[in-house]
């Protein structure tokens, strides 16, 4: 199996059209990420399909019925007081440590140290790396400063272990020259702040969300007084979020802007586990049937100390993961599957004075529901997507091409008159302007025809329709299949018939 190498991947991105840095000609700026032409369609197919899973055509419930969920989108910006009551404000930090010499910041919870083996008894001496650092890159590291190159000559450990925050006069930072210029762990809030207003001051600061859930726990009630929901439902929201992340690192998997898709799942304490179970299966089904493989997805479940504060009293949190090519041969988050118990109501419900219970009709029953939340990033998914659709292959012009789903394809098909001659672009235009009502479709009329197909190849168009100098005398054209390259004749008036029942697959 070929290996997928990330900076091919991203230089790819770029360009074809799917990712730019953001402010690039001005040198980018980092963690922050443009969606090109072909971006965005993918992102919007993606979005579509996930809508349409969630909204528009939910899925088949235990009792064989459809589930209910309902769409909301949600102000970015809320009332700060919905952060304090979260616990945004007071909890959604980070342990930060900043190097005096680099003035770079890094995450304590993501440096591991090797201690010196050789140093003086009392003395000891450790050198930080970064987690994901490969292990020629310490190699490299060590010998630069004169220390063994020898790995197994170290003990691992990592900044929560007392004997290392006991000295860290004698650290060496992952980016320093000298010993001891990591500072003491210091807690870090990672949302954006922002002044709503005329005047910039602490009665005015406001919040990005750095997530979509809390917009749909705020409406909870008046989607309950204006819709005709009942117990178990969802509320399902699309929408950007903001995280002040200290190092966002492997292109957009891990960014400071981003686009999320979360559902919040109002059901019964006791039928929680049966939910969790079920949004499990639903959301492993979906993505599969975007064609991530089996055995690049797996399900995880958190240990306690990852677990969130709504999730510690609960069924806990698992994620569906990614075989990145930046991760493997482990895995990424792709979307968590929470279980937030009664949490984020009951902290509402107590901040704002509102009630938020829902009123069983025929029981006469009043509670505050437990919630199972499926969150998936859906820049996150775009990527995974991307990766699992990225073929090399030698044998054609292109050396590689994408391997999307035809749901997933930015583009449909391409229409390719075989020349620039003037029968062959009017019948290619045409065609063109049948389709595009349907489809996502692309009229290529410049270069060789085998430099279109390299082009298509590499942003994943399915099919190629292509119009040559047997069109005109018996209505056919060319189709090409992308992963085969294998061509077939059809009549030019089946041509949309043939794009609807590939759709379907």
């Amino acid at each position: 199996m070929t290996t997928k190498d990330m900076k091919d991947i991203v230089a790819l991105c770029k360009r074809r059209g799917f990712v730019f840095p953001a402010s690039d000609i001005y040198g980018g700026i980092n963690g922050f990420w443009d969606y090109g032409p072909l971006g965005v369609e993918l992102k919007n197919n993606l979005r579509d399909l996930w809508w349409k899973a969630m909204v528009t055509c939910p899925p088949i419930g235990p009792d064989g019925a459809p589930v209910e969920i309902v769409g909301l989108d949600s102000s970015i910006i809320q009332n700060p007081k919905a952060w304090e009551a979260s616990g945004h404000v007071g909890g959604f930090s980070d342990p930060m440590m900043d190097c005096k010499e680099t003035k770079l910041r890094y995450r304590a919870d993501h440096l591991v140290a090797y201690l010196w083996k050789k140093s003086e008894p009392g003395k000891e001496k450790f050198v930080a790396f970064h987690q994901e650092a490969e292990e020629e890159e310490k190699s490299r590291r060590l010998k630069k400063i004169g220390f063994s190159t020898d790995l197994a000559e170290y003990q691992k450990y990592d900044f929560n272990d007392p004997a290392i925050l006991g000295n860290l006069a004698n650290v060496l930072g992952p980016d320093a020259r000298e010993f001891g210029t990591l500072t003491e762990p210091k807690q870090f809030n990672l949302m954006f702040h922002t002044f709503v207003g005329a005047t910039a001051g602490e009665d005015n600061k406001a919040y990005l969300r750095p997530e979509t859930a809390q917009g749909i726990f705020l409406n909870f009630k008046n989607v309950l007084d204006s819709s005709r929901v009942k117990m178990p439902f969802g509320i399902a929201q699309i929408g950007k979020a903001f995280r002040n992340e200290v190092t966002p690192r492997n292109f957009i998997f891990r960014s400071r802007e981003f686009e999320q898709m979360e559902m919040e799942w109002f059901c019964k304490g006791e039928d929680a586990k049966k939910w969790q179970d079920f949004w499990f299966k639903e959301r492993v089904k979906f993505w599969k049937s975007l064609g991530l493989s089996d055995e690049n997805l797996q399900i995880r479940n958190h240990d306690q100390d990852e677990l969130s504060h709504y999730a510690k009293a609960g069924l806990g949190t698992a994620d569906i993961e990614y075989k990145f090519p930046f991760t493997a041969p482990d895995f990424g988050e792709l979307e968590g599957i929470a279980h937030r118990c009664d949490f984020d109501l009951t902290q509402h419900q107590k901040h704002s004075g509102t009630k938020l219970e829902y009123l069983d009709q025929t029981t006469n029953e009043r509670y505050i529901p437990h919630v199972i939340e499926p969150a998936a990033g859906l820049t996150r998914g775009v990527l995974a997507l991307i990766c699992e659709a990225y073929t090399p292959d030698p044998g054609r012009p292109s050396g590689v091409y994408l391997n999307f789903t035809p749901s997933m394809a930015p583009k449909k098909a391409a229409i390719l008159p075989l020349t620039a001659k003037e029968e062959h672009v009017p019948t290619a235009t045409k065609l063109y302007l049948a389709l595009r009502e349907e489809f996502a479709v692309d009229l290529d009329v410049k270069q060789n025809i085998g430099k279109r197909y390299a082009r298509q190849d590499e942003i994943g168009t399915p099919y190629c329709f292509t119009i040559d100098n047997d069109t005109a005398s018996d209505g056919s054209i060319t189709v090409r299949e992308r992963n085969t390259m294998a061509q077939e004749r059809i009549a030019l008036d089946k041509a949309g018939d043939f794009l609807r029942e590939k759709m379907k697959g």
